[in-house]
């Protein structure tokens, strides 16, 4: 089979991270896989370099026609069973394309229950037949998409997004390895976020949880990976907030399975998700969760992590302190519990094997 994956951009995301997964998946069963993605630089690739990434190079709005044209030509050219496209401009462009040029199948996702504004969702009213089915990343997401209409009901289902259940699994000596290049004593409980530093992440609700921690009782420290616009606005917010020595910002990292085993809590703040990938890989590496209950992070944790309501640094508060000073037989059974739930609903190899049979007919 002929698959044709079209994302906006393959920047470090969550979303980045699931096409270039499927993608290796797929072409790993034997089927010829190309990505293309509109703008942006090609920061996450697949790990099979067979794999063409092509770029439709729309740095700017006024490149919009010259990509829409490139994508037209790449699909006349490559001529795939399936074009699969994820978030909300590739899906609109996609479905466009498919005016004026012949497409086999065509499968849009969107990554949240929050992809833009009025517009972007009555984009997705307006074209949804154009396309032969739609999904999002949680079944909340689905919900909220059929109700403003954005999506006909049996028209968008719920894939969750899956991971490597082999790739992220605790590992000891990348534990002691890591903790040692963060400066991480061994009475130190590592907390780790891991994701842009974006409004959606939320990170003010982080810091302001932490500077409620007793921090007389606690011996902690939070690691951030990731990069983003917010970053002098945070660094500011860390100094108002006397947390200059509690937080370590690593920038973009490739190392995130190692991190999430050097780390004894993984926290997620946001203020609104998908189905976040990094929650799932913090589960599969058998570390404590406190998220935020938001989008479709309750479908993926169930009763295996801490769950706050967004927005409430009181809440993350509570979660963080009783996380932190959880006895490690408790810590090492819930960690356990998070793992197996991974391994059954959401590994990688699982996943793919929905995409394959969406990819052929529509559920039934």
């Amino acid at each position: 089979m002929k698959v044709l994956l079209l994302i906006t951009g393959l920047g470090m995301g969550g979303a980045e991270k699931v096409v270039t997964g499927l993608a290796d998946a797929l072409a790993a069963k034997g089927h010829d896989v190309r990505i293309a993605y509109m703008t942006g630089t090609a920061v996450v690739v697949p790990a099979n370099s067979n794999i063409q990434v092509v770029s439709l190079g729309m740095l700017s709005k006024q490149d919009a026609l010259v990509g829409f044209f490139k994508l037209r030509r790449l699909i006349r050219d490559f001529q795939p069973d399936v074009v699969h496209s994820h978030m909300v401009h590739a899906n609109i462009m996609a479905r466009l394309v498919r005016l004026i040029t012949p497409l086999k199948r065509l499968i849009s996702t969107a990554h949240s229950s929050n992809e833009g504004g009025k517009l972007r969702m009555l984009a997705y009213r307006l074209t949804d037949a154009l396309a032969d089915m739609s999904t999002n990343v949680s079944e909340e997401a689905v919900a909220v998409f059929i109700q403003a209409q954005a999506a006909r009901p049996g028209r968008m289902v719920a894939v969750h997004n899956g991971i490597s259940t082999d790739v992220f699994a605790f590992n000891a000596s990348a534990r002691e390895r890591q903790r040692e290049a963060l400066l991480v004593g061994e009475n130190c409980r590592l907390l780790l976020a891991v994701g842009r530093l974006h409004e959606a992440k939320d990170y003010p609700n982080l810091f302001h949880a932490l500077a409620q921690l007793p921090a007389n009782d606690l011996n902690y420290k939070l690691c951030i990976a990731g990069d983003g616009p917010l970053r002098g606005h945070l660094d500011k917010l860390i100094l108002q907030l006397g947390l200059s020595d509690r937080v370590n910002f690593l920038g973009i990292r490739r190392d995130v399975a190692d991190l999430m085993s050097a780390a004894d809590v993984f926290v997620l703040s946001s203020a609104w998700e998908g189905f976040p990938m990094v929650v799932m890989e913090a589960m599969a590496n058998e570390r404590i969760l406190v998220a935020t209950d938001c989008g479709g992070i309750r479908e993926a944790v169930g009763d295996a992590g801490f769950l706050v309501k967004p927005m409430d640094a009181k809440a993350l508060a509570l979660a963080l302190h009783t996380a932190l000073q959880l006895p490690l037989a408790q810590s090492k059974s819930l960690g356990r519990a998070a793992r197996a739930r991974v391994v059954e609903k959401y590994s990688l190899n699982s996943v793919v094997e929905k995409w394959l049979k969406l990819y052929i007919s529509n559920p039934i």
